[in-house]
């Protein structure tokens, strides 16, 4: 079989990855504020994934970025997991979400929530499953 080598397509697709990227973090930032969050955040940052498997062969992505998808998944499930379990810890009623004010050095002062690491958790399970669905579908018999 022929490798193909389609310069324009390449680089094209690391311009658009680029801009895919930007738009998942985000919509992923957005989310508690406008619509938006961990689940569409991580569909956009996975699809960005998708595209570059589907550009590049599989072997090299996975040896620019060697991670377990199906780890990436069970990290997110266990954060998300974590920050429910967590309300219980400080007795307060499941999933309940705290915030505040605090200074960061070199940003000011930022407001924080905890909704954001939960957020998070289900960004890394949406893009762990859907880059495993993914890989799976394309693997050969």
């Amino acid at each position: 079989m022929r490798k193909v080598n389609d310069v324009i397509l390449r680089t094209v697709v690391k311009g658009v990855v680029l801009i895919i990227l930007t738009l998942g973090v985000y919509l992923f930032f957005s989310g508690h504020n406008a619509p938006g969050g961990g689940f569409i955040g991580g569909l956009v940052l996975g699809s960005a994934i998708v595209l570059l498997y589907i550009t590049y062969d599989i072997e090299t992505i996975q040896r620019k970025m060697p991670f377990d998808f199906k780890k990436v998944a069970a990290l997110g499930v266990l954060l998300a997991t974590g920050t429910a379990i967590g309300s219980l810890y400080f007795d307060v009623p499941f999933l309940s979400q705290t915030d505040g004010y605090f200074n960061i050095p070199f940003l000011g002062e930022k407001h924080l929530t905890t909704v954001t690491i939960f957020e998070a958790g289900v960004a890394l399970t949406v893009i762990g499953t859907l880059v495993t669905i993914i890989l799976s579908i394309s693997e050969d018999d």
